[in-house]
């Protein structure tokens, strides 16, 4: 499959926010306000779309990456490019993550040359662990929020994609 990455725009953000996954990820289910909308606007959001122009997904960096009660644990400090992702639940699951992810990151390394990835995920989802781990990603640190437990894995070899 061949991908472009563009800026989120109106259009795209709405069919996000639409997105529902099954459980146990319906966890990362987006309600469609006008606050997830203007997150999603802000800058940092990105599409990852198909040769037909059909959302494949979409990559947030920085802050919107970030779960923010792991400020409180210090999870954030060193600096790292913090990269948050989905994928469109119609292709979840069906082996559709490695080349996703591996496109993204390598836009990332090819943007951001030597500086880390840093991804935060959620320590239920052992299906992204899995995929993350097979991409050189390793565990950082862990954190617990009122309604998950989550975990830091670091990518900082940039040799293995």
């Amino acid at each position: 499959m061949n991908f472009l990455i563009t800026k989120m725009n109106n259009e795209k953000a709405k069919e996000v926010l639409s997105w529902k996954y099954e459980k146990p990820y319906d966890f990362y289910n987006s309600d469609e306000s006008d606050e997830e909308f203007d997150e999603k606007m802000d800058g940092s959001y990105f599409c990852v779309i198909d040769d037909q122009n059909k959302l494949v997904g979409f990559f947030c960096m920085g802050e919107s990456a970030q779960v923010p009660k792991g400020n409180k644990y210090h999870m954030y400090q060193e600096s790292l490019i913090d990269l948050g992702l989905g994928m469109n639940p119609r292709l979840t699951g069906k082996g559709n993550g490695l080349e996703y992810c591996s496109f993204i990151i390598k836009h990332i390394e090819d943007t951001y040359q030597k500086t880390p990835i840093r991804l935060t995920v959620a320590k239920f989802n052992h299906r992204a662990i899995h995929l993350y781990q097979k991409l050189g990603f390793v565990y950082e640190n862990e954190f617990i929020t009122d309604y998950a437990e989550f975990m830091t894995m670091v990518k900082r070899d940039r040799n293995t994609t």
